[in-house]
C-alpha cells in the first residue's frame, strides 16, 4: 500500500463504495419493505421480518471479522464484488418464495455485508487527503440511510407491480451491472494486493489484540456498541411508540420516522465536515452521545399533551445524532488502527452489529414485560449517556499526518 496520502479528492472510489453500500443496504431492507405482503402469502408471523434482519447482522459479525485477510489478499475491489455478488444472490434466492430460501437469502447476503466496511476502508483511506478525511468517510456511510430509503420508496410499488417475489429479483440487476464496472477498475484500485497473505489465520486474536493494547479502540468500541443499539432501537419502538402513547395516527409517526431517518443522513457529511474543521473526531462522538441521550430520555416521556413540532424536533436532533455519528466513527476507527486500519474496521462494524442486535431486543424484552416506554428510552439515555462521558474524558490523540502501511 501506498505511505502517503493522494492531494486530490477520491471521487471514483469514493462514488463506488457509495454505490456498493447503497445496493447492499438496499437489499438487507428489501424484505422488510415488502413484509406485509410476505408474511400475509407464506402465513407466517410478522417476526420472520426481525429474524431475517438479526441473521444478516449476526452472519455479518462474521463477514466482518474475517474479512481483512481477504481484503489484503485479493483486494478491496474483488471483496466488495464478491459481498455484492452475495446481496444478488440473496434476492434471487429469496424470490424462490418460500420460508428455507429467505433463510438461506439472510445467511447469502450476511456473509458479504460485514465485509463492506473493512473494504471501503482498505480502498478510501489511502486516496484521502487529511483535509477531508472524515468527510469522505462520512459521505460513504450515506449510502446505509440511502439503502433504507430507497428500499422504502421503490419496493413496495414494485410489489404492488409485478408481486414480491418478483419485486425482489428484479433488484439484483442494478448489484451485477456494478459488479461488472467494478471490474473495470480492479487492477489499479487492488495493485496492492498480497497474494501470498494467509486469509483465515489468527483474525479473531488480531481483533482482540488491538482491544487489548490500545485503550482509545476500547473506548470507542463501547461507545459504538451502544450508540448503534440506540439508533436501531429508535426506529424499532418509535413508530408504535408515537401511536401508542402520543396520539399519532399510523402516517404521522411514519413521517416521525421518516425526519430520524432523513436527519441520520443528512447529519452524516455534517459531522465528518465538522470533524475535518473544528472539532476532534472524538469530541464529535462526545457530543453526539450526550445528544442521543437527552434525546432518548425526552423521547420516554412523549404524550399526548406534546406540540406536534416539539415531537418532530426530537426526532431530528435524535436521528441527526444516533443515526448521524458512523461516518466519523469509521473514520476514528481507520486512524486509531493506523497500520492495522482495516482490521481496526472490520472491529468496527462487528461492535456496531452486535449492538444493533443485542440492545433493542434487550430492550423489546423490557418492554414486553413492564409495558413502560420511559423506563426504556430511560436506560437507553443512560446507556448514550455514559459512553459519551467516556468518549469526552478521553485524552485525545493526535491525528496522523499520513496513513501507516498495512501490514
Amino acid at each position: 500500500m501506498a505511505t502517503s496520502r493522494s492531494d486530490k479528492m477520491p471521487v471514483w472510489p469514493l462514488i463506488a463504495t457509495l454505490a456498493i453500500q447503497t445496493l447492499a443496504t438496499m437489499a438487507l431492507f428489501s424484505l422488510p419493505a415488502a413484509a406485509p405482503v410476505v408474511v400475509r402469502d407464506l402465513g407466517v408471523d410478522s417476526g420472520l421480518v426481525g429474524l431475517f434482519v438479526s441473521l444478516v447482522y449476526g452472519v455479518g459479525i462474521v463477514s466482518a471479522v474475517l474479512s481483512p485477510g481477504f481484503i489484503h489478499r485479493y483486494g478491496a475491489v474483488r471483496v466488495s464484488q464478491a459481498a455484492l455478488v452475495g446481496a444478488a444472490l440473496m434476492l434471487l434466492v429469496t424470490a424462490i418464495g418460500t420460508l428455507a430460501s429467505i433463510g438461506l437469502g439472510a445467511l447469502l447476503l450476511g456473509i458479504g455485508y460485514g465485509a463492506n466496511a473493512p473494504a471501503a476502508t482498505h480502498l478510501l483511506v489511502p486516496q484521502t487527503p487529511r483535509r477531508v478525511f472524515n468527510l469522505v468517510m462520512s459521505v460513504r456511510q450515506i449510502g446505509v440511510p440511502l439503502g433504507g430509503i430507497l428500499g422504502a420508496l421503490i419496493v413496495p410499488p414494485l410489489v404492488v407491480a409485478v408481486g414480491w417475489p418478483e419485486a425482489m429479483a428484479v433488484q439484483a440487476v442494478p448489484i451485477l451491472l456494478l459488479i461488472v464496472a467494478l471490474q473495470f477498475y480492479r487492477g489499479r484500485w487492488d495493485s496492492g494486493r498480497d497474494p501470498a497473505r494467509r486469509v483465515w489465520g489468527g483474525a479473531l486474536p488480531q481483533l482482540l489484540r488491538l482491544l487489548r493494547e490500545d485503550a482509545a479502540i476500547r473506548r470507542l468500541s463501547v461507545a459504538c456498541f451502544v450508540y448503534t443499539g440506540v439508533q436501531v432501537a429508535f426506529i424499532a419502538f418509535m413508530t408504535v411508540h408515537l401511536t401508542s402513547e402520543a396520539g399519532f395516527d399510523l402516517i404521522a409517526a411514519g413521517r416521525a420516522l421518516a425526519a430520524y431517518q432523513i436527519a441520520g443522513a443528512i447529519a452524516r457529511p455534517v459531522w465528518g465536515w465538522a470533524a475535518d474543521r473544528f472539532m476532534s473526531s472524538s469530541g464529535i462522538l462526545a457530543l453526539c452521545g450526550l445528544v442521543m441521550a437527552a434525546m432518548a430520555l425526552a423521547t420516554g416521556w412523549f404524550g399526548p399533551g406534546w406540540p406536534v413540532w416539539l415531537i418532530l424536533l426530537v426526532c431530528v436532533v435524535a436521528g441527526f445524532t444516533a443515526s448521524g455519528y458512523t461516518g466519523v466513527a469509521y473514520a476514528e476507527y481507520a486512524d486509531l488502527g493506523g497500520a492495522r486500519r482495516t482490521e481496526a474496521t472490520g472491529l468496527g462494524t462487528a461492535t456496531m452489529f452486535l449492538g444493533a442486535m443485542l440492545i433493542p431486543s434487550t430492550m423489546g424484552f423490557i418492554l414486553t414485560a413492564t409495558g413502560n416506554y420511559t423506563l426504556c428510552f430511560g436506560l437507553m439515555a443512560a446507556l448514550a449517556g455514559l459512553a459519551g462521558m467516556l468518549l469526552a474524558v478521553a485524552p485525545r490523540h493526535a491525528a496522523s499526518p499520513a496513513p501507516a502501511p498495512e501490514i
